[in-house]
């Protein structure tokens, strides 16, 4: 599988509205389903890759379809590529990269989507882990590692981005986080 160019999100708030739209979007266009599954608070959440001009057709479809059940929405054009394996939790640090901890925390899954791809455009930072939704209330959480400085600019600017979009948490750069903050993915 090629890694997408784009991404489109769409997080609804009724699970059945959300199969209708999936269901729209994929006979809209052709993409690739990444996600699509309940989230905390009895929510839905699909997410699909592929080309821009198919991504935006198909957001555009489920968003057509679910009318006001949309809680949240977007699409990333040229997404960054480290976005991927951390979604998927595949992302496996060595011992030596582990720097600083950055964490940032949003209202919704969907906008960790696009901090975290700001995060990775703006800066040399591994994002080693995007958490959607589940077990989190709905929320979203990015954890990038990398020089101070480089942390400090990744974790700006995924807070721009999660501010502008009125959905930010919190967030915070941990300068020399014990090894243990990193257990779970060495």
């Amino acid at each position: 599988m090629a890694i997408p160019k784009s991404i489109g999100v769409l997080e609804f708030s009724s699970i059945g509205v959300g199969y209708l739209a999936q269901d729209e979007m994929f006979k809209a266009a052709s993409v690739e389903l990444l996600i699509a599954r309940t989230i905390c608070s009895g929510k839905y959440m699909v997410v699909v890759g592929g080309a821009v001009s198919d991504v935006e057709a198909s957001v555009a479809a489920g968003l057509k379809r679910a009318d006001e059940a949309v809680i949240d929405h977007l699409v990333i054009p040229n997404v960054h590529e480290a976005v991927f394996p951390a979604l998927g939790q595949s992302v496996v640090l060595g011992p030596d990269d582990m720097g600083a901890l950055g964490v940032v925390e949003t209202f919704s899954g969907t906008s960790i989507l696009a901090a975290a791809d700001a995060a990775a455009k703006a800066a040399r930072v591994i994002i080693f882990r995007i958490h959607v939704a589940m077990a989190l209330g709905g929320k979203g959480l990015c954890l990038m590692t990398g020089s101070v400085s480089d942390v400090r600019a990744g974790v700006q600017a995924a807070v721009d981005v999660a501010r502008q979009r009125g959905l930010l948490v919190y967030e915070c750069v941990i300068p020399r986080p014990a090894k243990e903050l990193f257990a779970d993915y060495l």
